[in-house]
């Protein structure tokens, strides 16, 4: 499997066989400088409404779009419903976590979660081999929740999102701050790594990509 980062939250997910799902794709404008998202895909899954994470318009192949819970082309998407700020909703609305797996390895994605998960909904997540966590804060969780869900869920491979870059002029911090005081962290320089089920590290690792927009 592969996993390349496109810029934000967004990210494409290529599978051995050659299916493709887009996460979250961003619309350019309004704080974010990314590039146009020219991908093309059979899937695309959208955490919530706001337009850096709902630009499926933008995805070619005419894919599937996914809001909730599905299984589309043999993938099981479980979606589990949060809130896009710690005030249950009544800031930013809702948010979705998708939790699903390709080619024998599950991943999260956080989409833009705003508040600690409950024990039950950390239970709902299942095992985690690969977690998508935003850490930038303000508008989601900040580097210290993020430090702390990933310490509960306990994820093979951890690949930061959502954070300040010279193409994202939000209010949030950069992924520094997630770093900080960390041993187990590869910095590539690149927007893509491949991943093989039976293969993953056994601590957890923090994977920062480079975005690719």
């Amino acid at each position: 499997m592969n996993i390349k980062y496109l810029g934000h939250a967004c990210f494409l997910i290529t599978s051995d066989a050659g299916m493709r799902i887009i996460i979250d794709p961003y619309e350019t404008g309004g704080g974010l400088s990314y590039g146009e998202i020219t991908e093309s895909a059979d899937i695309v899954a959208v955490s919530h409404g706001h337009s850096d994470h709902n630009n499926a318009a933008a995805v070619g192949g005419n894919p599937k779009v996914v809001r909730g819970k599905a299984r589309v082309k043999g993938v099981d998407f479980k979606a589990i419903p949060c809130y896009h700020d710690d005030a249950g909703g009544k800031a930013r609305g809702k948010n979705t976590i998708f939790c699903f797996e390709v080619d024998g390895i599950k991943v999260c994605h956080l989409g833009d979660l705003g508040h600690r998960l409950s024990d039950t909904q950390v239970a709902e997540l299942g095992e985690v081999d690969i977690l998508l966590v935003p850490v930038g804060g303000f508008f989601t969780i900040d580097a210290k929740g993020a430090i702390e869900l990933c310490g509960r869920i306990k994820p093979r491979v951890v690949i930061p999102m959502h954070y300040k870059t010279d193409k994202c002029d939000y209010p949030i911090a950069g992924v520094e701050r997630f770093l900080q005081g960390k041993e187990e962290v590869t910095r590539s320089g690149v927007s893509e790594a491949e991943f093989k089920s039976g293969e993953l590290p056994p601590p957890t690792q923090i994977v920062v990509l480079k975005p690719a927009l």
